[in-house]
Formats: structure tokens, sequence, C-alpha cells
């Protein structure tokens, strides 16, 4: 059984900056999933960014909504991640607009 995780991250920058960030940053991702051997694999429907996120045996789905105010992060945990939920959803609170939304241009 699925349990599903809902965070919200707000920001400042409008959808397409929001939108363009998330792009660039989203390759990232991999090196922040703990016990390596990790693949994503993402695509983009408007402004809904699909995730396949495959570690540690285990494959979790997420959708990333770039609104004008905030980006809504829905992450579907599979079986015996579902136990795990509460720290991921804190990870993500403290540290997702970081790492989505982070802009390293010089």
């Amino acid at each position: 059984m699925q349990r599903p995780i809902n965070v919200d991250l707000p920001h400042r920058l409008g959808r397409d900056e929001a939108r363009r960030r998330i792009a660039n940053n989203i390759g990232k991702l991999e090196s922040h999933i703990p016990g390596g051997a990790s693949h994503v694999d993402s695509s983009w429907s408007g402004d809904t960014l699909n995730l396949t996120i495959q570690a540690m045996g285990q494959s979790v789905e997420a959708k990333i909504d770039v609104e004008e105010a905030k980006v809504h992060c829905q992450v579907m945990l599979p079986g015996i991640l579902s136990l795990f939920a509460a720290p991921i959803e804190a990870m993500l609170n403290k540290k997702g607009g970081d790492l989505l939304l982070e802009d390293k241009r010089d």
C-alpha cells in the first residue's frame, strides 16, 4: 500500500522562473538520495514534473506542480518506505526548496 506525502514549498519567483530552476536542478536529485545506486526518470507535462525515483530496491512516484507562488510536491511512498514518511516529509519541508529552487548561475 502506498502512502502519499504532500509538501508545499512557497516561493516568490513566479511560475516560469520556478519551473526553470527545477528543470535545471532535477539532475542533482540522485546525489541526495541515500543508499546510492539511485536513478531518476523525469518528464514534464505543462507545469507538472512527473518523477520515478528508483533507489534501494524501491520505486517511488512523485509529482511536482509548479504554481505562481508555491511548488506542490506529492510523493507516493511504497510499502516499507511508508514507515519513513515523517522524516522524509520533514526533510522535504526543510531542504526541498533549497534543492529544487536553488539558482547557481554565475
